[in-house]
């Protein structure tokens, strides 16, 4: 419909000025660009199989292996009081044995034919994905709908990926300079929402979990109406058959699904804060805005918003940045979940630019956005580059697999182009007010300080020349 719709204006352009038919003109590329989306999705095969999974099935005849996707919607939102990381945790149980390919018969069978195998866990959903040549995609199924369906939760197991849930925690979080502070200072924003612990959980709930209370867990959210199937690459003439062989007996449970929250309220209040770390080698500034969920009509606009500010190499931080010579490194991961949002940014300051300045320069660069708003051809440029890595992943079987099996529920039926019809129908207007509404306002701000010596000698160079100051941390570095 979109597309008819941008060749009527093209049409009427025709006897319009210049500057309007070059606008629809630019606008049409978009979608001319945008039709390998198309063309792909239309080669998508939907089904849902008797029990309630959900399956896609894209074959790319130039393939020669096929990526399995799965993805249950369990995640550390699910979690109940005191069963912490327990979705993390279940990740790493289903590599260790099942009733049919116990201990590492799942990890040495991949091995023996050259798989490729991974999962991974979030808020609000854990996949867990395989790369296998095509001959060996029978076999590879049913070891996925073994581990899926009867996983083996010995003592000595639990144990052992407690303590690999444990040394992980350890590496990533508790002996890293700032990260255990910064994410439970973040954490206590969402205390009144499912999502005010962290995924990989806390070390007591972790020690705590027992065989028992993990089936149980395994039980309630494990199930094939929980799940979204995806097979993209080279898919055998069989395919079909082998998937409801290995899956169409799995039966889920008579219990319902536990239900889901889906509105959460933040107040846009701002909120500031400091950690002292003292194995801080730098201070460092971290930012956060509460935004919206996937599902929210404001959705795409916060994306683009995102890109504008704080992510792309060309985004007004980056450039303002690059241009007055402010901060070392900037670093953003926004978190976009199905009923909220976060938007961050972490910003590391030169020798002789001080936090609150840094801060500072950020608010008035959002205040201009927010006054001014983005030109029609900056946010079509937003546009083409959300497109383009859209399209990367059109190349990319195992990405593409992955993207299918995290299907939304509003786009069951257009996974690749039912975003990209979001996107491209963001305007200037919407980016502003999204601007004003969710950035202006509301910032959570947390000073990362590293001990008081390199704190006294940071304060100092401040106050020295730039120049000088520059001097001394180009020799530092």
């Amino acid at each position: 419909m979109r597309q008819s719709i941008v060749l009527i204006l093209l049409l009427i352009g025709t006897t319009t000025p210049g500057w309007f038919s070059a606008a629809l003109a630019a606008e049409a590329s978009l979608m001319t660009k945008a039709k390998p989306l198309y063309e792909v999705e239309q080669q998508i095969e939907y089904l849902q199989l008797e029990n309630g999974l959900q399956l896609r099935l894209l074959p790319q005849n130039s393939a020669s292996s096929v990526t399995i996707a799965s993805e249950f919607a369990v995640g550390s939102r699910d979690e109940n009081p005191g069963q912490t990381g327990y979705a993390h945790l279940f990740e790493h149980m289903l590599f260790k044995g099942s009733e049919n390919a116990p201990g590492d018969s799942y990890a040495q069978t991949m091995s023996q034919f050259s798989g490729r195998f991974n999962a991974s866990t979030f808020f609000e959903f854990t996949n867990y994905y395989a790369t296998v040549p095509s001959y060996a995609l029978k076999l590879a199924l049913w070891l996925e709908v073994d581990r899926f369906m009867a996983p083996q939760l010995s003592d000595a197991t639990v144990t052992n990926q407690q303590h690999t849930v444990l040394e992980e925690m350890a590496t990533t979080i508790d002996n890293q300079p700032y990260v255990r502070q910064a994410m439970e200072f973040l954490l206590a924003q969402a205390k009144s929402s499912p999502y005010g612990h962290a995924v990989i959980g806390s070390a007591e709930d972790i020690q705590a979990a027992t065989p028992q209370s993990l089936l149980e867990f395994h039980q309630r959210y494990y199930r094939p109406d929980n799940m979204q199937l995806s097979l993209v690459g080279s898919l055998p003439a069989q395919t079909l058959d082998w998937v409801n062989g290995a899956f169409a007996h799995w039966q889920p449970p008579e219990k319902p699904l536990p239900k889901r929250d889906t509105h959460y309220t933040f107040e846009a209040k701002s909120v500031s804060g400091e950690i002292i770390d003292s194995r801080g080698p730098w201070p460092a500034l971290l930012l956060a805005w509460h935004t919206v969920g996937q599902q929210h009509q404001d959705a795409a606009a916060i994306t683009l918003l995102e890109n504008y500010l704080l992510q792309n190499r060309s985004s007004l931080v980056r450039q303002r940045g690059l241009s007055q010579n402010e901060f070392l490194l900037s670093y953003s991961i926004p978190l976009s979940m199905q009923y909220m949002g976060v938007s961050n940014l972490v910003l590391v300051p030169r020798a002789a630019v001080s936090l609150d300045l840094l801060a500072d320069n950020v608010d008035r660069l959002i205040a201009d956005v927010a006054a001014n708003g983005v030109d029609a051809a900056a946010l079509r440029q937003l546009k083409q580059n959300w497109l383009i890595n859209a399209l990367q992943k059109l190349d990319d079987p195992a990405a593409l697999a992955k993207q299918l099996s995290a299907t939304a529920a509003l786009d069951k039926l257009t996974p690749l182009t039912g975003p990209w019809e979001r996107i491209y129908a963001v305007t200037p207007e919407q980016l502003q007010a999204a601007a004003q509404q969710y950035f202006q306002q509301g910032t959570v701000t947390l000073k990362l300080l590293p001990p008081w010596y390199i704190r006294w000698g940071k304060t100092l160079m401040e106050w020295l020349p730039s120049s000088l100051a520059e001097s001394i941390e180009e020799w530092a570095l």
